[in-house]
């Protein structure tokens, strides 16, 4: 039978941040401690917490590691290659006050975790409770929703013309968003409106600046069959982003959870990413989520999918493996479900096992998305299943 449609359209919105925005610097310093612990423990229990504010930076958490780290030299690091190194704006590696409050895991949490081995395998529990999802569409190369996407790439152009180009009247801090217009389909049709919101030094005229952005942000990032002449393109809508960064704003770990994921499209289970090791299964489960949703995407079993985890702190396995293709699978959700629990596995060792989650390689993922990104060898952006799933229905 066919799918019969309205003409209504409605519009989907996502944004992305620079790696110098306050929440990304948190994000980013947590990620860059927990790979420095994996780098030298492999089996290191991470959960690094942190805030930033003027001239000021807060470290707290739980580390169980053989290992040891200079986590304050290994801070200053990451905000020197962010860019914060000009004295006396407010915030910047070398002079900012650094606190820290690190502490063992619990060990209530840890025995939960910790499972007896079996034949020389690792059995280990979520390292909490919770929902996780996973998200996928063929409206992209990389099978992430366009808006998220693009607002993600712009971002990522705009710290290149900073960091590599060197504008240098460009500061680290940044946002992007995108807003497109859909079918009643589900498909994108275009570009409602591009934000591009860049910090700068004060000498520079805001004519100056959206010309530049225009040509060397946008342009580069955006095919023009997105854009009409009602697309509308807003560059420092106040006019004026000196003041940003720490001083402008106080940032934490785990406070872009939206920018981090799928950009509104897609559901999230409320569980940050950053500064956590693979046994917290709020992080882990999640990129595996995406995995068999990409995965099922790719096979061509479905053109939108949404994969879910239940689980409970202790667990070994998932309380529960839902698949959502909202209409478009081939088949139906639950032979897909069934499908998927044959050639997956979903214990939390198997997660860490299958996706390589005790390699240090977080710090990537903690600006311009964990998501989508098939230039960085994330194991979880791999399609390997997707001819096994395909040859299954055969």
């Amino acid at each position: 039978m066919r799918e019969v449609y309205n003409d209504r359209t409605y519009f989907v919105t996502s944004e992305s941040v620079t790696e110098g925005h306050p929440d990304k610097i948190c994000d980013q310093i947590a990620d860059g401690i927990l790979d420095a612990y994996l780098e030298k423990d492999p089996k290191s229990r991470v959960a690094i917490e942190a805030m930033v504010s003027t001239n000021a930076l807060i470290l707290s958490g739980e580390v169980t590691s053989i290992a040891k780290v200079d986590i304050v030299k290994k801070a200053r690091e990451i905000i020197r290659e962010i860019g914060y190194i000009e004295h006396g704006k407010g915030f910047d590696a070398d002079t900012c006050l650094i606190f820290t409050n690190i502490h063992n895991q619990s060990p209530d949490i840890s025995q939960g975790v910790t499972k007896q081995s079996f034949e020389d395998k690792e059995i280990l529990g979520g390292g909490d409770q919770g929902i996780m999802y996973g998200y996928a569409t063929d409206e992209t190369e990389s099978l992430m929703p366009a808006p998220c996407d693009l607002a993600n790439n712009l971002a990522k152009q705009l710290a290149y013309v900073r960091k590599v180009l060197k504008a240098s009247f460009l500061y680290p801090d940044g946002k992007t968003q995108i807003t497109m217009r859909y079918s009643d389909a589900g498909k994108p049709i275009n570009i409602h409106s591009i934000v591009v919101s860049a910090q700068h030094s004060d000498w520079i005229s805001h004519d100056t600046l959206e010309s530049f952005i225009r040509k060397a942000v946008i342009e580069p990032v955006i095919d023009t069959k997105w854009m009409t002449e009602e697309t509308k393109i807003h560059i420092n809508p106040t006019g004026r982003f000196v003041i940003g960064g720490p001083t402008g704003d106080t940032g934490l770990t785990g406070r872009k959870i939206m920018v981090d994921t799928y950009g509104t499209i897609g559901k999230h289970g409320g569980g940050a990413f950053s500064g956590k090791d693979p046994t917290k299964v709020d992080r882990s489960a999640a990129y595996m989520a995406r995995y068999v949703a990409k995965n099922i995407v790719a096979s061509g079993l479905a053109k939108r999918c949404e994969v879910s985890f239940a689980y409970v702190i202790g667990g070994i396995e998932p309380e529960a493996v839902t698949v959502n293709t909202f209409g478009t699978g081939k088949i139906s959700d639950n032979d897909i479900e069934k499908l998927v629990k044959k050639v997956f596995k979903f214990g939390v060792a198997d997660i860490i096992e299958q996706l390589d989650l005790r390699k240090p390689q977080f710090l990537k993922t903690a600006a311009y998305g964990h998501f989508g990104r098939i230039d960085q060898d994330f194991r979880w952006e791999e399609t390997d299943k997707a001819l096994i799933l395909k040859e299954s229905i055969l």
